[in-house]
């Protein structure tokens, strides 16, 4: 079986798995809504050990997940092994106090400070290794935010620093204040905004690692789903303009050229597309709840790609190809 390598993240000393495991799906989504389906919390935890013994030590989560609960389960995970793991988490979609997201983002300096207490309570853990800015507050500017997280480096809460989704405008902006460790964005042969807006050329001019988030297009990429039905009735998906009306079907389009490509070269769908990524030179936490999927995930690691193929499947999902937003307004 294979085993993930280590590789550096960023230049500021973070070494994580080249694939991580994005936790999102193994507990529900905000408002009762599933993500991905339903999960079960028995396969979630023995899915966290199995990652670790492939080789898989970052772990992805966030406080919205849940909203809390899934920090709790990573929690569970990590409990007896705390320090063969590099947990991520992310703050900046507000989460009161009862544990409801409120439906809008919090950058404040003080939001930040309640914010990391409660993931380490949740986590069950004195540390984050690296810890993100999940979305900028508009009504914050970047660098205060960052300043106030600069100040949980110093306090040795947290390692290292993070932006999520941002643009290269505000990547750069957030540097100046402190070394930013790691980008976190959507980017997949379904979803290139990264490659059109200059934003991976500009992670690496300044020296930060990318992480890649949903690089199966939200399991899209897959070919396992061939109708929007498919999806169950409280499936998050359903609520993105991707996979909804005449953007399904184009979209779905897409994902039977690339399955043509994976079925000859005797892979699947899934593998192909997440080798396409970890040949961007990346980091990829592809997010799953199972570990057949895991070491499904994992496997692809091994699949080469030579520059014919690279160039078939860029002529298949090229740049802008897919239809629909990437997530549904206000998010």
């Amino acid at each position: 079986m294979t085993t993930i390598s280590q590789v550096p993240l960023g230049s500021q000393g973070l070494h994580v798995s080249q694939q991580g495991l994005g936790c999102m799906g193994m507990t529900s989504g905000v408002n009762g809504m599933s993500v991905y389906g339903e999960a079960d919390e028995a396969e979630s935890l023995a899915t966290l050990h199995r990652a670790l013994e492939l080789g898989v030590n970052m772990l992805d989560t966030a406080d919205l997940y849940g909203p809390l609960h899934n920090e709790r389960l990573v929690g569970k995970a990590i409990a007896d092994r705390r320090d063969q793991y590099i947990v991520a988490t992310k703050f900046g979609f507000e989460v009161d106090d009862a544990g409801q997201w409120t439906g809008q983002y919090n950058g404040r300096p003080d939001y930040v400070r309640k914010s990391i207490e409660r993931s380490l309570r949740n986590l069950g853990t004195d540390y984050v290794d690296l810890y993100y800015l999940h979305r900028v507050d508009p009504n914050v500017p970047v660098e205060d935010s960052v300043g106030a997280m600069s100040r949980l480096v110093e306090e040795g809460k947290v390692r290292f620093l993070g932006l999520s989704e941002v643009p290269a405008d505000v990547l750069r902006r957030g540097h100046q204040v402190h070394p930013i460790t790691a980008l976190e964005t959507e980017y997949s042969l379904f979803d290139r905004r990264v490659e059109e807006e200059g934003i991976v050329e500009a992670a690496r001019e300044l020296g930060i690692g990318f992480v890649a988030y949903s690089p199966l297009g939200r399991g899209f990429l897959s070919g396992d789903i061939k109708t929007p039905d498919d999806f169950e009735a409280n499936d998050s998906r359903r609520f993105f303009p991707r996979y909804q009306g005449e953007n399904f079907y184009k979209n779905l389009a897409l994902v039977e050229k690339l399955k043509s490509l994976a079925d000859a070269k005797g892979v699947t769908a899934a593998q192909l597309a997440l080798a396409w990524v970890l040949a961007q030179d990346v980091v990829v936490i592809p997010g799953t709840k199972r570990r057949k999927y895991l070491e499904a995930n994992v496997a692809a690691a091994d699949i080469a790609l030579n520059a014919q193929e690279l160039a078939e499947l860029d002529a298949i999902m090229p740049v802008g190809s897919a239809a629909g937003a990437a997530y549904p307004a206000g998010i």
